[in-house]
């Protein structure tokens, strides 16, 4: 169905191809999962497949793509959109209309489909996506999390016989990202669509996949094989896999139950051990966040309800919550970008949205679901020239990244991290990130939770709303949970995430009842036992 044939792709104007000497074979009715680094190529790869690259990005594609028969170098895409939907990382850049249904329909107007197949399609989809409370709701309106669902939305109602989607459950919750895999699987299974995803959080999808096509980046081949086959070696993988791979498991588990039928033996041996304490950071000091009363609505709907919380210098929080909980609007309060319906918010000592903009950036900073935001200049270099220090940090959290590209032509975890130097320059004693780590790979992963350790270790308080259950395991001190606007949870980390099913890590699940959240923690408690 889909068929790269020696394919290299190269942006204008870089030194280097994003992707280079790519041959890749994608049966029909298959769910193929893309993985890699941050960088590598990924999104590259899938926008081959529907023309966008080069008709749209620019630049050259040598070699062959050809989906459905179709040869993308003569097919621009649209006239491949019968055959691929594609939806990428920003939904809101896609959108083309103001409503949840109107954007629904649009897409089949477009294609000439019969009203009422049109009606009955769009019905099918609004209950396959958990979307029809929502339905005549302006887009711009919705969380993330729903507007990412109405994104994958006007494409399945297409009925395309390839889909392609880049980071679709990004800003989903566990279950909703649970429900949208498991539509995806049913198109595949029961409808013989072709689906190519491309995910950093590895631990929803990779169980699903029929096959696994890894992109290192930086020239070197693509490798393309069964998941169990590709994970076995691959430098980016989720928990299961690498506790699997740690105790020497084989077949290599790809999912909890898998996983936990390997790790009877491992559970018993660790009956009663404590799991080790995590990584100190600052003991909590002074108060610079205090939320009384607070209620927040927009238009007579109600975001937050009388929420009350403390925050601590050398906290570190994560707020929890399915799409639409309160999440964002808790943390744009605490950033003054709104003042309260009712209530009072403090943030270092004054009321946050009555502060003079550069006033509030040394006092709070946030950085936004959309980092790309924050960005203005027309090169990294500029951006980072006009806030101190903000190369030095960029380096640590991304690596080596080409100063001379426009922020735009970042990936998403690379533009990520030039917002993140960019706020941290000022230095504020309180930092907000809002999903911090969409489209972060493990390993900017890693370097983003010890840059919040040594933040919150300089007498700082890190507060982040995130549905990745794993960078909560692996980095926060207490956890918040928000639903329908209502604080209904908060405490130590450990105890509210092991209590929950939906926001319990993948290590959590493999060894309960015992309270261990990350790969790292078991070793650790392994290497204490005696011999």
């Amino acid at each position: 169905m889909i068929r790269f044939e020696a394919v290299t792709a190269t942006y204008p104007d870089a030194a280097e191809p994003a992707l280079r000497d790519v041959d890749l074979d994608i049966a029909a009715g298959q769910l193929c999962l893309v993985v890699g680094s941050t960088g590598s190529g990924k999104s590259t790869l899938l926008k081959c497949v529907n023309g966008l690259m080069p008709h749209f990005t620019g630049g050259t594609l040598r070699g062959r793509v050809t989906v459905g028969g179709r040869d993308t170098r003569t097919h621009r895409p649209r006239e491949l959109a019968d055959v691929v939907g594609y939806v990428g990382q920003d939904p809101v850049a896609g959108f083309v209309t103001d409503t949840v249904e109107d954007e629904l329909a649009y897409g089949m107007e477009s294609l000439g489909v019969a009203p009422a197949t049109m009606r009955r399609r769009v019905e099918e989809t609004l209950d396959l996506l958990g979307l029809a409370d929502v339905r005549n709701r302006p887009l711009l309106t919705l969380s993330a999390g729903q507007q990412q669902r109405v994104a994958i939305g006007s494409v399945l109602v297409m009925h395309p016989q390839v889909l392609v989607l880049d980071e679709p459950t990004s800003a989903l919750d566990p279950p909703a990202a649970e429900e949208v895999l498991a539509a995806l699987t049913r198109l595949v299974h029961d409808l013989g669509v072709t689906v190519l995803v491309a995910e950093h959080r590895l631990e929803r999808v990779v169980q699903y996949a029929d096959a696994v096509v890894h992109v290192p980046g930086r020239g070197a081949p693509v490798e393309v094989g069964l998941p169990a086959d590709v994970m076995q070696t691959s430098p980016v993988a989720p928990p299961v896999v690498r506790l699997g791979r740690a105790r020497g498991w084989a077949p290599l588990p790809l999912s909890v139950r898998d996983a936990r039928t390997a790790a009877t033996s491992l559970r018993t041996a660790l009956a009663g051990v404590a799991p080790p304490e995590p990584p100190p950071v600052a003991a909590a000091g002074r108060v610079v966040v205090t939320a009384r009363k607070l209620t927040v609505d927009y238009d007579g709907a109600v975001a937050l309800r009388a929420v009350d919380l403390t925050v601590r210098t050398g906290e570190i929080v994560a707020v929890m919550g399915r799409n639409g909980a309160g999440k964002s609007s808790l943390l744009s309060t605490f950033a003054g970008l709104r003042a309260p319906a009712s209530g009072t918010v403090d943030v270092d000592g004054a009321e946050p949205w009555k502060l003079p903009a550069p006033e509030a950036v040394r006092r709070v900073g946030l950085i936004p679901q959309e980092p790309g935001d924050l960005l203005w200049a027309d090169t990294v270099a500029r951006e980072c020239a006009d806030a101190g220090n903000a190369a030095e940090l960029l380096r640590t959290l991304a690596g080596p990244v080409d100063m001379d590209l426009h922020p735009r032509d970042l990936s998403e975890g690379q533009r990520l991290a030039l917002a993140l130097a960019v706020v941290l320059s000022a230095a504020p004693p309180v930092l907000l990130l809002d999903e911090p780590t969409r489209g972060l790979d493990y390993e900017a992963k890693e370097r983003l939770v010890t840059m919040l350790r040594d933040l919150a270790g300089e007498d700082r308080a890190i507060v982040f709303a995130t549905h990745d259950v794993e960078l909560v395991a692996e980095v926060a001190t207490r956890v918040v949970v928000l639903a329908d606007g209502d604080v209904v949870s908060d405490g130590p980390a450990a105890t509210v995430v092991t209590d929950s099913p939906a926001f319990a890590p993948q290590v959590a699940k493999i060894l309960a009842p015992q309270r261990f959240l990350t790969v790292a923690a078991v070793e650790a408690a392994l290497a204490r036992m005696p011999a």
